[in-house]
C-alpha cells in the first residue's frame, strides 16, 4: 500500500488513536483523558499526539459535531455544473463564496464543477433561485439539482490501523442505541434514511439552535475543551454535552468525531460513481452498495432524458486500482454494466455547513437579486 510521508511517520499508537477519534469522541468533560485510558496512554500524550496529527502533520481536519444538514431543517442538494474549461478555476472561486457551498471539486466530465449547496429554513432565495444567482455569477453554461431521493449511507471512516480490528464491531462511544441498521449492517456509525426519519420527529427551538453554534465549533485540543463552549451557550458543561447526547439520540447528530484530509491519511484516490439502475431495482442494489465498508455515501437521485444515473456511491482508496477493484467488485454484486466513474481531479473546497448563523442572510441580501437578463 502506497503511503503519503504523513503516514509513513505514525506508530502504532498513533493509527489507533486516529480510528478510534473518527469513530467518536467521548462525550465527557474531559475527552482526551477517557480516550487515552482506551488505547493505553495518558491524558497529555494523547493531546500531544493530536497536536502533532492536527495542526503539526494536517492528518485531523477537524474535530466536532457533524450534524445532519436536512435533519435541522436546511434543504441541500448536491449540484453539477458544466463550465468552459478555461473558466472553471474563476467559477469555482465564485460558487465558493456562497457560504451554503460546504464541498466543490472539479470532475473528468462536461459536467465537471460538482458542489453541495445548503440552505436554512429562512432562506429567502431556496435553491432554485440560489443556483440560477450561482450559474449567473460564475458564468457556468448550466447546472442541476441533484437533490436526495433516498439515502442509503452516509459515513466515512478511514481504516489507518492495521490491528485487525473490526469497525463493524467498534461503535462510537457516543453513538446512541439502535443506531445501527439493515441498510448498513456491517457498519455501526452510517447513517441511513431511516435515521434521517428519526430526525424528521424532533422540532428545533431557540435553545437547541444555540447549542449548535456552539457544539459545530472545531474542538480544542485542551484538558477541558468543552468550558469555554458551554460559556458561549450560556450553560454549564453538564448540560453542553448532554444536549450533545440528545442530538445524537434525536439523529440530528450523525456523530461527535475527528475528520481527516484524506490523502494526507494515505488515501490518494476518490472516486464518486453514478449507476443507471432500473426504479424497480434501486432498493436491492442499494442496500447491497450500503453494505459495502469501502463505500462510504450511497444515494438516490433523480434522473434527467440526458443523464439515465439514479444511485450515486462515494469511494476512498489508497489507490486509482483500489477504487476501481472495489467499483468491480461492486458491479460483480449487483449485475449493473451501466456505470460512469467521475474522478476527483481537484479540491476547491471542504468545510463544514456553519448553521444558523447570519453568512447566507447576508450573501443573499448582497447577491440575491438575478438580473432581467438571465
Amino acid at each position: 500500500m502506497k503511503q503519503d510521508d504523513e503516514t509513513q511517520r505514525l506508530d502504532a499508537t498513533d493509527a489507533r488513536l486516529l480510528d478510534r477519534v473518527q469513530r467518536g469522541i467521548p462525550l465527557d468533560p474531559r475527552p482526551f483523558a477517557v480516550l487515552g485510558r482506551e488505547i493505553g496512554i495518558d491524558e497529555a500524550d494523547c493531546l500531544a499526539r493530536l497536536k502533532r496529527l492536527g495542526p503539526g502533520l494536517g492528518i485531523v481536519r477537524q474535530i466536532s459535531a457533524i450534524f445532519d444538514t436536512q435533519s435541522l431543517g436546511y434543504a441541500s442538494s448536491l449540484v453539477a455544473a458544466k463550465v468552459a474549461p478555461q473558466h472553471v478555476d474563476a467559477a469555482a472561486a465564485v460558487i465558493n463564496r456562497h457560504p451554503g457551498v460546504s464541498h466543490n471539486y472539479l470532475r473528468g466530465h462536461a459536467y465537471n464543477l460538482w458542489f453541495t449547496l445548503a440552505l436554512p429554513p429562512d432562506s429567502r432565495l431556496g435553491l432554485d433561485a440560489t443556483l440560477a444567482r450561482l450559474v449567473e455569477l460564475s458564468g457556468a453554461e448550466s447546472a442541476r439539482l441533484l437533490t436526495t431521493l433516498r439515502l442509503f449511507k452516509i459515513g466515512v471512516k478511514l481504516r489507518i490501523g492495521s490491528d485487525g480490528d473490526d469497525e463493524a464491531t467498534n461503535a462510537p462511544q457516543n453513538m446512541p442505541p439502535g443506531a445501527s441498521n439493515q441498510e448498513a449492517s456491517n457498519d455501526p456509525a452510517a447513517f441511513t434514511e431511516a435515521d434521517r426519519q428519526t430526525a424528521s420527529a424532533h422540532a428545533l427551538d431557540d435553545r437547541d439552535k444555540r447549542l449548535i453554534l456552539a457544539l459545530q465549533q472545531n474542538l480544542p485540543l485542551a484538558t477541558q475543551p468543552f468550558d469555554d463552549w458551554a460559556k458561549q451557550a450560556n450553560c454549564s458543561v453538564v448540560e453542553l454535552l448532554a444536549a450533545a447526547q440528545r442530538f445524537l439520540d434525536r439523529r440530528q447528530m450523525r456523530r461527535f468525531s475527528a475528520v481527516l484530509r484524506h490523502r494526507k491519511a494515505g488515501y490518494s484516490a476518490n472516486v464518486m460513481t453514478v449507476w443507471d439502475v432500473p426504479q424497480t431495482d434501486i432498493e436491492r442494489v442499494g442496500r447491497i452498495m450500503a453494505k459495502s465498508a469501502a463505500v462510504s455515501h450511497c444515494y438516490q437521485r433523480p434522473v434527467y432524458p440526458d443523464w439515465p444515473y439514479s444511485l450515486y456511491t462515494m469511494v476512498h482508496g489508497q489507490s486509482r486500482e483500489h477504487c476501481l477493484a472495489t467499483l468491480e467488485s461492486l458491479r460483480n454484486q449487483t449485475g449493473l454494466d451501466r456505470f460512469l466513474p467521475l474522478w476527483s481531479l481537484h479540491e476547491y473546497k471542504k468545510v463544514r455547513v456553519r448553521y444558523f448563523t447570519p453568512e447566507i442572510q447576508a450573501w443573499e441580501e448582497q447577491y440575491g437579486q438575478v438580473s432581467s437578463s438571465s
